[in-house]
């Protein structure tokens, strides 16, 4: 069962992280984000230095579990820190101080879901997942929704990325509840940011009722917290498209990222 593997992360005094973060950042993790990290050749080096100075923490800090006979490999690790940690530059926070776990299952893994129907009668099924972020600190996710494992399966996923994704939902937790409006700097940006996204909420809802083509993921209009996570993805994956499909959404994005994805273009 995933809960016996788990177990709380052991507290470590703050100079082995001075150290650890003093330490150089190693070539072949550099070359895995070359790989694996869309668009870091092209960013400015600061933001490479932040990243990779986020990447050592978040290594440091966090465990990856391998499960179904998975063995994690640093190309692994590496890739999905770097893609968590892309949604911390430029901003004074902790690398996701409430996550300890990382479970990494090789393709979609299953997980049983329960609904309550009317008369109070409960159904019990198993739903296929590619990534889920849990409030007890665990993120699971499937490599190969990360790193296909074909073309095919590449071009079925492309402007996807489960980890933005899962950890957008992490950020969106540390407010005290998954709801779609993460941490924000006070009163009036949380009136800011209510009343952008719930527009664009709405007008994505009505083109999928139109049957129309949206460049936002359609599972985006499912609840609000899927909408903030979907939109991240597409701020990160499909910058052109979101900028030009919704100026007001991407600029508000922009704002709580703290960094245009735009310009590494």
């Amino acid at each position: 069962m995933l809960l016996s593997v788990i177990g709380a992360l052991v507290l470590v005094p703050k100079w082995r992280l001075h150290h650890v973060l003093g330490k150089a950042f190693p070539l072949p993790y550099s070359k895995i984000l070359r790989r694996n990290l869309p668009g870091y050749s092209r960013m400015p080096t600061d933001l490479q230095m932040q990243l990779k100075r986020r990447i050592r923490q978040f290594l440091f800090q966090k465990k990856f579990v391998g499960c179904d006979g998975l063995q994690v490999t640093d190309e692994m690790r590496v890739t999905i820190a770097g893609r968590a940690c892309l949604l911390l530059l430029n901003r004074e926070t902790e690398v996701y101080p409430d996550l300890s776990h990382i479970l990494l299952y090789p393709g979609v893994f299953v997980a049983p879901r329960s609904q309550m129907l009317d008369g109070g009668v409960v159904t019990h099924t198993n739903q296929g997942l590619s990534g889920e972020s849990w409030s007890d600190g665990r993120v699971i996710l499937a490599w190969d929704q990360i790193v296909p494992r074909t073309q095919e399966q590449a071009v079925s996923l492309a402007g996807q990325d489960v980890v933005l994704h899962e950890f957008a939902h992490q950020l969106d937790s540390e407010s005290g509840s998954t709801n779609g409006a993460p941490v924000l700097a006070g009163k009036n940006a949380y009136a800011h940011w209510s009343d952008v996204m719930q527009r664009a909420y709405a007008r994505l809802q009505h083109a999928l009722s139109q049957q129309q083509e949206t460049v936002l993921d359609p599972y985006g209009a499912t609840s609000p917290a899927e909408f903030f996570a979907v939109a991240t993805e597409a701020f990160f994956r499909k910058s052109q498209a979101l900028a030009e499909a919704e100026p007001e959404l991407y600029g508000l994005l922009r704002q709580y990222y703290r960094v245009d994805p735009l310009d590494w273009l």
